[in-house]
């Protein structure tokens, strides 16, 4: 009979153990489908082309980055097709966190020394938490660096007469795995302009990304710029290209009507006109490294 008794309050323990590894088992499955899935990859590239894109570089990683513009290609076979003339920018970017990049860099155009700095207010995700597009906030400035950067021979070129400013908000979403799109409003202001163009410029910039194969995307960027005096919409900077990855670096190919190569750049300064062939090709290149496991 006491042989009985054990026997049964055994077979009870036993089972009371397996329902609750079971019941276990199954609030761990509830609360993995309850996991939050943060959105990746939607560009291959924390820019687009010439504008930032929605896409952070990861906490401890450095993007070294080398833009090229050439010259345009209606000048023909005499300059081949501008490649004889180019323009440049190189650039170091660093994520301080997954939500977080700062960034410098200098350009030939204008002798301009740029810094940004990038912060992710929303960060587009399924499951728990549902949110439908991320949000990033940008904000950067410019230094002018020529000897003589006014036409006025007595204008003293102090320092801050040499600045400008932008700030930038970008609503973007990776609406599946081929195809990306965003809005950049941006306003950017320069401190020293010339008659008739006022300081602080209004833009609203357009970039989308569709991806081809594994490693090639087609990609595009436009900023129109609603308040330039000098500007037809022909003239507004619009660049279209290719993401090309290969390991670890991210290589673009396009054609752009901007020479400049950060935001004051190409949406204060005069752009050439798409409709007259006035068009650059150029490429950018990307290399990651990972400083910070």
């Amino acid at each position: 009979m006491k042989k009985l008794i054990f026997v049964c309050f055994w077979l009870l323990g036993f089972c009371a153990y397996g329902q609750t590894d079971t019941t276990s088992s199954l609030l761990d499955l509830l609360d993995e489908k309850e996991s939050v899935e943060r959105i990746f990859n939607a560009f291959k590239s924390p820019r687009v082309i010439m504008g930032h894109s929605m896409e952070m570089l990861g906490e401890g990683m450095l993007d070294f980055r080398i833009l090229h513009r050439f010259g345009m290609v209606n000048r023909g076979i005499g300059d081949l097709f501008g490649l004889d003339n180019a323009s440049m920018r190189m650039s170091f970017d660093y994520g301080v966190s997954p939500n977080l990049t700062v960034g410098l860099g200098r350009s030939t155009f204008g002798k301009e020394f740029d810094g940004f700095v990038k912060y992710r207010l929303l960060w587009q995700s399924t499951g728990k938490k549902n949110i439908p597009f991320s949000l990033i906030w940008v904000s950067g400035l410019t230094i002018n660096t020529l000897s003589t950067p006014f036409s006025e021979p007595n204008f003293e070129a102090t320092l801050a007469r040499r600045m400008g400013y932008y700030h930038q908000i970008i609503l973007g979403r990776k609406f599946n795995s081929r195809f990306t799109a965003q809005l950049s409003p941006t306003v950017v202001h320069t401190n020293t302009v010339s008659a008739n163009t006022p300081n602080d410029l209004f833009a609203l910039g357009f970039g989308g990304r569709v991806k081809l194969s594994n490693r090639i995307a087609f990609v595009w960027d436009y900023f129109h710029v609603f308040n330039h005096p000098s500007k037809q919409i022909s003239t507004n900077p619009l660049s279209l290209g290719f993401d090309i990855e290969t390991g670890g670096h991210v290589f673009q190919l396009h054609f752009s009507n901007s020479v400049g190569m950060n935001e004051r750049a190409f949406i204060s300064t005069a752009n050439t006109d798409w409709l007259k062939a006035e068009i650059r090709f150029g490429f950018n290149l990307s290399r990651v490294f990972q400083i910070k496991k």
